[in-house]
């Protein structure tokens, strides 16, 4: 069998500097690096300050998650997600994400999420529910409000 490469897919590429990092103002930096809203999933790069906790919340698919520096856990669970970490979490999976507040650096996470988070209130509603199409949104909103071109996220319309 024969193929022909000039018709094949080439690789798509973005460098550190070509996503801004956007702050929430609670304590987390994200830059969004994919968002295949036709494949429900997202990816996403995180950065929490010490003390961050993340509204309890129920994963609709898998979430896979390495930790580059920094720590964290669930309050839910006894480990604890270090530098070098890796961490799948099934469909189905609710849990707190919290920082410690003894931490010494910024805990820096890359998230690859399949399906939408469902944020749970106290009494376990649904309160909002994050998704690719959402997460892309609202990073493109926060980008034009702080004066940045639109982002070069990879999305189901980039061609590689």
């Amino acid at each position: 069998m024969t193929m022909a490469i000039e018709h094949a897919p080439s690789a798509v590429h973005r460098g550190d500097d070509d996503l801004p990092w956007i702050d929430d103002g609670r304590g987390t930096q994200t830059k969004v690096l994919v968002a295949k809203i036709r494949e429900g999933l997202f990816i996403v790069r995180t950065r929490f300050e010490p003390g961050v906790v993340v509204q309890t919340h129920k994963h609709t698919g898998a979430v896979y998650a390495y930790t580059s520096s920094g720590s964290w856990h669930y309050l839910e669970s006894e480990y604890v997600n270090r530098a070098g970490s890796f961490l799948y979490e099934p469909a189905g999976s609710i849990h707190t994400l919290v920082v410690p507040a003894s931490n010494t650096e910024v805990t820096d996470v890359w998230f690859q999420i399949y399906g939408a988070n469902l944020n749970l209130a106290e009494d376990g509603s649904v309160e909002s529910v994050t998704d690719a199409a959402s997460v892309l949104s609202y990073y493109r909103r926060r980008c034009a409000k702080a004066g940045l071109a639109d982002p070069p996220v990879i999305t189901d319309d980039t061609q590689g």
